[in-house]
């Protein structure tokens, strides 16, 4: 026999065990797949297995909703115009850090710390300072054998949910930024996000997902429509107030002054940067990775999640002919983000043509609550409190409304109205008196000056500008409104 023959023979036999091998792997990851969940649900998942998928979900998601940054950020410097785009940048980045502190130290304990009775004043959680691991989970760091124990203490890593809870409170502080955009001071904006992240959340915050008088109530906000949403608009709303327009946005003669985006394409980046991320807000809202039920209402969630946005998106461009008086780019993307914000509230829902109603009534009343705001002469630089504070208001109450219309939520009208004007009342009232205190103080104030918002805050607080190739002219919209 030649050498060629003999290793030609070698060849195919090699070949031939390959295959089988291939043929037995996939043999055998095909019976995992087909035996281990149903041996899985017979027996039950392990506590420390619960505990791994769960902790992991928590991270993975809140990884996701963290993101969510980066869309606003694009959103808000493509909205407003150049020569304020660094500030913008500088500000959330500044929201993201200052919400990561203030939830760390205080925060997390207004809102959850004493969910069993131990509440101040029946109220909100304990005014104690840090939040850590538990002593379990320190001790199994430190290299004890106690992983059972730490399983069977609870369902998830204690920081996990801490990771998870904070990047909530950090979207909530972003929308406050776009709609004050172009005439606040930095250090004043940054102390209202200390006041807001620290103790205006924490307390709505308590007062429901912490287990307060709202939830015993029957108040249903799944990922925050409210909590989160409303909260960060009911704060806006009250700076714009305080605040007022930018210079040259209303005429003296009541006509306004159109501000298109200084960059479509960033605005446009950001909205579907927000729109992914809104998969880990809702779909993390979950809270549990540890079973089929689990990842099949995920998946339900998911699905509603993307179709109120799309139906927000198509709505508000219907409708923006007849209430703007044009086919508005600037609508659609914040019917987006109207749909996604009213979808929030309660996406578990199985019938799923119910989340393109609430995306489609969220996006109309988005573009409708811009010509609003014009007839009422609040500047709003991206729209945060259509999209975010009337349209959360929407879905919340749709919560309510869900059941009388055969939807398989539940959730109380009444009730969903009271959590509404109480969560309204409360952040609107303690925002305005802290907008309020820091205008009134001479060496604090909140609004910088006439020189300032002509030059942009770019060059004239932070000595540089965004777009250096372009050469920014006096505005003389902003000149005449001396």
């Amino acid at each position: 026999m030649s050498f060629q023959l003999v290793k030609d023979t070698l060849s195919v036999t090699l070949s031939r065990r390959r295959a089988w091998a291939v043929a037995g792997l996939l043999l055998m990851t095909l019976g995992l797949f087909w035996f281990w969940p149903s041996a899985a649900h017979a027996a039950g998942i392990d506590p420390e297995t619960q505990f791994v998928f769960n902790t992991f979900s928590f991270l993975m998601w809140g990884c996701l909703v963290m993101w969510m940054c980066a869309g606003f950020t694009m959103l808000e410097s493509g909205s407003v115009r150049t020569k304020n785009a660094s500030m913008i940048c500088l500000k959330n980045i500044g929201i993201y850090s200052i919400a990561g502190l203030s939830f760390f130290f205080v925060g997390y304990n207004l809102m959850y710390v004493g969910v069993d009775g131990d509440r101040l004043l029946g109220l909100i959680g304990s005014l104690l300072f840090f939040y850590g691991p538990s002593a379990a989970e320190v001790a199994l760091v430190g290299g004890a054998d106690n992983a059972a124990a730490v399983a069977a203490e609870r369902s998830y890593s204690t920081m996990s949910d801490w990771f998870f809870q904070m990047v909530f409170v950090a979207t909530a502080a972003s929308i406050v930024s776009g709609a004050l955009a172009e005439r606040v001071k930095m250090w004043s904006f940054f102390l209202f996000i200390l006041v807001l992240t620290a103790f205006i959340y924490p307390v709505v915050g308590a007062w429901t997902w912490g287990g307060g008088w709202l939830t015993e109530m029957g108040f249903s906000d799944f990922a925050g429509s409210t909590i989160v949403h409303s909260t960060g608009g009911w704060a806006a709303l009250a700076g714009m107030l305080v605040i007022g327009p930018r210079l040259g946005k209303f005429r003296r003669d009541g006509s306004v002054r159109q501000t298109p985006p200084s960059n479509v394409l960033l605005v446009t980046l950001g909205v579907f940067i927000l729109w992914l991320g809104w998969f880990g807000f809702n779909g993390g809202s979950q809270l549990a990775l540890g079973g089929v039920l689990d990842v099949v209402q995920m998946s339900h969630i998911l699905v509603n999640t993307n179709l109120a946005a799309a139906a927000g998106v198509l709505a508000a461009l219907f409708v923006s002919r007849p209430l703007l008086g044009r086919i508005d780019l600037f609508a659609g993307l914040n019917g987006a983000i109207a749909g996604l914000v009213a979808i929030t509230a309660g996406p578990t829902f199985v019938e799923h043509w119910w989340a393109v109603i609430v995306g489609a009534i969220g996006g109309v009343i988005c573009t409708a609550g811009l010509r609003l705001l014009e007839k009422l002469h609040l500047d709003d630089v991206v729209g945060a409190v259509p999209a975010h504070l009337i349209a959360g208001i929407w879905g919340t109450l749709a919560v309510g409304i869900a059941p009388l219309v055969g939807i398989s939520l539940e959730g109380n009208l009444l009730v969903q109205l009271i959590g509404v004007l109480a969560v309204g009342a409360f952040v609107l009232s303690v925002s305005w008196v802290v907008w309020k205190v820091m205008a009134v103080i001479p060496f604090i104030g909140a609004r910088v000056s006439n020189q300032v918002e002509r030059l942009g805050q770019d060059t004239a607080e932070l000595g540089m500008e965004s777009y250096p190739e372009f050469v920014l002219m006096p505005d003389a919209a902003e000149m005449d409104d001396d």
